[in-house]
């Protein structure tokens, strides 16, 4: 009795200890329960049928209470713990302990053990992958399937002999195929075995010399162990048998690409993409590969690549996805106005889409039209009513063409659209109603702005610059000028916008010496940072120098403002009587 307590009390500690959802009422002998179990069991398939996984997990749980000798019961309720997204290792170790019990009592139970096996080989528990997948294919020689996952855990073990050997009897049974013959080469590959590889590739030929398939992955193999003649032999072969396949221009335009030969290279991506063989999809993702190329070579201007997306036009030409490649590439070659155009035509096939619509109106933006920009906005509002964005970018469109009093109506819009914790949005909006006022002419109103503006958020330097710039212009306070804009210096040193705001306050100042110190800091951090200098920057820099005595080079830099802002009169006198102007 003493000896039965003991293990009673063993049993019981070792009860209290488990987690809650690994504590099972254990009645498996009595059948009613094992009825209720099952019907419970019925009702989580049927919630998990529905995408109900709360319900599903719970149900589940109280069927393995009900009945914890049912281990079929115990592997779902193990998945079930898995793919609801714990992570919590206790609960991955209990889960997969109760799906190993239904392998253990039932290791021909084919489709929860394939399961079971995936999932230890997901977790990196190779060591029990193995014993699933060698004890299934212990029961099922025959099945392809669990050949190839055993094959899989194979080679993941590095023994890539026996992955091989495996193919060989899928191979044998099945036939050759491209799909077994480049597992094969993987694995051979992986090996560092390079004339197992090619022996691969060329049995493959040898059982279909005709198949186009098999000549380019004949032509590849070669091509990754720089055989390029083998591999132009191989591909050309393809071409003879299929000179309308465009898959043959793709694998032949990787050769001339290893070899450098830009100009083969750009015919043989022309040739695959007026293929009529390559679908829409494989076509986009070649073309956006091929401009990734230019990208990198730094030719982000290639005509042939305008060349190659009007020839998908004209083949496709209500494809929106084309329309939008080509409006993201044009994007970002700078080119915002035909970036527009092509992304309009993607809005007339889809004028739902609320992204593209905002896009559209930055877009026009970018390229100053504003009329267009606000032509569109009303439909972009009506798609994006709440995006802050969209105002700013509205805002922003009424205030280059002067219509003051709806671009600080726009920009009130947006902060009032403003989640109150989003102070940098807030400060921002306030900052443009700011620059509207100063546009407008009432810098009284426009400096209360940007001291808001600062008040919201201290950390604004672009209302800060701003506030300080205008600050010196209007000369009502220099000092505080300074002060301010001092404070973006600190935070961003190699700004030249900011450099440049710095260096005008000690210009007004009288304080000639630093206004050219940080004049030709902004200079050169402007070269860095790869902008070009501004009329306005140039204008200043000239000036700095002229007052520094430097005549001759402050006319060079007052010519180089005028080739970019023609209209500025003041610039014209400066540079028509080689003098310095103050208004």
């Amino acid at each position: 009795m003493n000896k039965l307590a003991q293990i009673l009390c063993v049993i019981l500690a070792a009860y209290f200890t488990l987690p809650l959802w690994a504590r099972t009422d254990n009645n498996s002998g009595d059948e009613a329960m094992k009825r209720k179990s099952h019907y419970a069991f019925l009702e989580a398939m049927h919630k998990k049928a529905v995408n109900e996984y709360d319900s599903y997990l719970d149900l589940l749980r109280h069927a393995y209470a009900l009945d914890s000798s049912n281990t079929a019961i115990a592997h779902h309720l193990g998945y079930a713990l898995l793919i609801t997204g714990n992570r919590n290792p206790q609960v991955n170790d209990y889960a997969l302990q109760l799906m190993k019990s239904h392998f253990i009592a039932h290791p021909d139970d084919y489709f929860e053990n394939a399961v079971y096996g995936n999932v230890c080989n997901k977790l990196g528990r190779d060591k029990e992958a193995l014993t699933v997948w060698e004890k299934l294919f212990e029961i099922y020689p025959n099945k392809p399937d669990v050949l190839a996952s055993l094959a899989e855990i194979y080679a993941k073990n590095k023994n890539f002999d026996k992955a091989i050997a495996l193919y060989d009897t899928i191979e044998s049974r099945e036939g050759k195929s491209t799909h077994i013959t480049l597992r094969k080469i993987g694995y051979r590959m992986a090996a560092n075995d390079s004339v197992g590889t090619i022996k691969e590739a060329h049995n493959l030929v040898s059982s279909a010399p005709a198949n186009v398939d098999f000549n380019l992955l004949m032509g590849n193999v070669f091509l990754q162990y720089a055989q390029n003649d083998s591999a132009l032999f191989y591909f050309n072969k393809a071409h003879d048998i299929d000179p309308d396949n465009g898959m043959v221009y793709l694998y032949r335009s990787d050769y001339y690409r290893v070899l450098g030969d830009t100009v083969l290279y750009n015919q043989e991506i022309y040739n695959a993409l007026i293929s009529k063989t390559i679908d829409i999809e494989d076509k986009l993702e070649i073309l956006t590969e091929y401009i990734r190329t230019q990208l990198a070579d730094g030719k982000p201007q290639d005509e042939r690549i305008d060349s190659l997306f009007r020839v998908l036009i004209d083949q496709h030409p209500h494809e929106a996805a084309i329309h939008n490649l080509f409006s993201q590439y044009l994007g970002t070659i700078g080119d915002y106005g035909g970036a527009a155009e092509q992304l309009g035509y993607v809005v007339d096939l889809d004028p739902t889409n609320a992204q593209n619509w905002k896009q559209l109106v930055l877009l026009f933006l970018l390229d100053e039209d504003f009329e267009s920009v606000l032509a569109n906005a009303p439909k972009a509002l009506e798609f994006n009513p709440d995006n802050i964005e969209l105002y700013q970018y509205i805002a922003s469109a009424y205030l280059q063409i002067k219509e003051y009093d709806k671009s600080i109506e726009t920009f009130q819009r947006a902060y009032d659209h403003c989640d109150s914790t989003d102070i940098v949005s807030r400060s921002n909006f306030v900052a443009g109603i700011g620059d509207a006022y100063v546009a407008a002419g009432d810098t009284l109103s426009a400096f209360k702005q940007y001291e808001k503006a600062i008040e919201i958020y201290q950390g604004n330097l672009m209302a800060m610059n701003n506030y300080a710039y205008f600050l010196a212009l209007d000369e009502s306070d220099l000092n505080k000028a300074e002060r301010l804009s001092a404070q973006t210096i600190k935070y961003e040193p190699q700004n030249a916008t900011y450099l440049d705001t710095y260096a005008w306050i000690f210009f007004k100042k009288g304080e000639y010496g630093l206004a050219l110190t940080y004049m030709k800091s902004a200079m050169t951090y402007s070269q860095e940072n790869g902008e070009k200098p501004s009329a306005e920057l140039l204008e200043h820099y000239g000036d700095a120098l002229f007052m520094n005595g430097f005549h001759e080079e402050a006319v060079k830099q007052w010519e180089l403002a005028l080739e970019l802002n023609s209209d500025s009169e003041i610039l014209q006198r400066k540079v028509k009587h080689k003098t310095f102007f103050f208004k």
